[in-house]
């Protein structure tokens, strides 16, 4: 006989249970958002005070992914994650002049390391503009290690091939800029 009742409730408690994720993914994915705006401003130290709240979030929002196998791959979550990824390789890299590791799905590490080529642009035409041709130099050839590293894949998730496509033009439009800097003397 098919218990109605139970397959009500756990339906039910799922979509509780996924509501919670998705309140919980916004607030790491602002987080996340904050970060990258600290690290542009280079505002270090504040975005190292942002780096302790996201991971204290990031916790809260992986005990709710427990309650069932499908909640990782939900939407928001990913989301969240990818950004997540993102904005502490970012921190990380203008921090330390290094790329990190982190714990989560390599999906989802693979997502926001190619989300990492935007920012990386954005920092050096700000660097560029300031005549700090090292450090330009410093991201294209970082930006270009991970492009290298990331065709070595056989990615079969058409997102992430698009992000990694996406990693190809950045580093296209870093190579521009070193050329621009080298043509103009600087």
């Amino acid at each position: 006989m098919i218990n109605f009742a139970k397959l009500k409730k756990e339906i039910k408690d799922y979509d509780t249970e996924r509501e919670r994720l998705i309140k919980q993914s916004r607030v790491v994915l602002k987080l996340s958002k904050q970060i990258i705006y600290a690290v542009h401003r280079d505002e270090i130290s504040n975005a190292a005070k942002l780096v302790q709240a996201i991971e204290s979030e990031k916790k809260k929002l992986e005990i709710i992914a427990k309650h069932s196998h499908k909640m990782p791959y939900e939407g928001s979550y990913k989301v969240a994650i990818q950004e997540y990824v993102e904005a502490l390789l970012y921190y990380n890299f203008v921090k330390s002049g290094k790329l990190i590791s982190l714990k989560v799905l390599p999906e989802h590490f693979v997502l926001g390391l190619a989300d990492l080529g935007g920012e990386m642009v954005r920092k050096a035409v700000f660097l560029a503009g300031k005549g700090q041709v090292a450090k330009v130099n410093k991201i294209k050839d970082a930006v270009d290690f991970i492009y290298g590293e990331l065709l070595k894949f056989d990615f079969r998730d058409n997102e992430i091939r698009r992000k990694v496509d996406a990693v190809k033009y950045d580093l296209r439009k870093l190579e521009d800029l070193v050329l621009d800097l080298k043509l103009k003397g600087r």
